[in-house]
C-alpha cells in the first residue's frame, strides 16, 4: 500500500503554537477596550524592578542618618551603635545610651557622674 506523498511534507508548529496563543490574549484585550490591564500589568513590572532600588537608597540614607560612631566614656573603646538606642560597650560592659550623636553613661537617677582631673602639684621654695 503506498502512502500519499504528502505525508512526507510535514511542518513543525509545536512552538509557534503558544506565541499564537499570546498574541491573541494581546490583540483580545486590545480590541475589547482592556488597554488598561496591559498598562497596569506593565506598570506593575516597572514597580517590581524600581522598588527594590529605592528601598537601597531609602535604607543608606537613615543609617547615614541614625548610625553613631563614638567612644565609650568609660574606657574609651570606639563603638559603633544607632540613635536613640541603649548599646553595651564591648570592652566593660557599661550600658551605654545614644543621644545627640554621643554615648551617654545610663546611671540611676540621683546619681553624680564626675570626671577627675589631675591637678599638678606646686613646689614651694624656701
Amino acid at each position: 500500500m503506498n502512502h500519499p506523498q504528502f505525508s512526507k511534507l510535514q511542518l513543525n508548529l509545536s512552538g509557534l503554537g503558544s506565541w499564537i496563543a499570546i498574541f491573541a490574549v494581546i490583540w483580545l484585550l486590545g480590541s475589547i477596550g482592556l488597554g488598561w490591564l496591559v498598562k497596569s500589568f506593565l506598570a506593575l513590572m516597572v514597580l517590581l524592578l524600581v522598588a527594590p532600588v529605592i528601598a537601597v537608597l531609602g535604607f543608606r540614607w537613615w543609617l547615614r542618618r541614625n548610625v553613631v560612631e563614638d567612644q565609650c566614656p568609660v574606657c574609651g573603646t570606639p563603638s559603633i551603635g544607632i540613635n536613640n538606642a541603649q548599646i553595651r560597650c564591648p570592652n566593660c560592659s557599661e550600658v551605654l545610651k545614644i543621644e545627640g550623636g554621643q554615648f551617654l553613661r545610663v546611671t540611676p537617677p540621683g546619681t553624680v557622674d564626675v570626671s577627675a582631673i589631675e591637678v599638678p602639684s606646686a613646689q614651694l621654695e624656701d
